[in-house]
């Protein structure tokens, strides 16, 4: 290792270390919430409809509604609920 990184590392205090990588932790896990947006969120209900009709499993239909209720609820545009009869 050359001479400058070890002055480098020196200088740097392991508080400062502690701080810069909870702060990048931090920054991921907000990265990492606002990924789940309601555009992801309906590319994975249009999949698990697309499932449901090959298979047609009653209680994946349920399920399947659940999770378009909550997706009606805070997002647009909505999605129609499946008639599971």
């Amino acid at each position: 290792m050359s001479l400058q990184w070890k002055l480098i590392f020196q200088k740097i205090k392991l508080r400062n270390l502690l701080l810069i990588g909870t702060g990048i932790f931090l920054v991921g896990i907000s990265v990492g919430f606002m990924g789940y947006s309601c555009g992801i969120q309906h590319m994975l209900l249009i999949n698990d409809i697309s499932v449901y009709e090959n298979s047609l499993d009653p209680e994946f239909c349920e399920k399947i509604i659940e999770n378009i209720e909550m997706f009606n609820e805070n997002c647009e545009p909505e999605i129609e609920i499946l008639d599971c009869g």
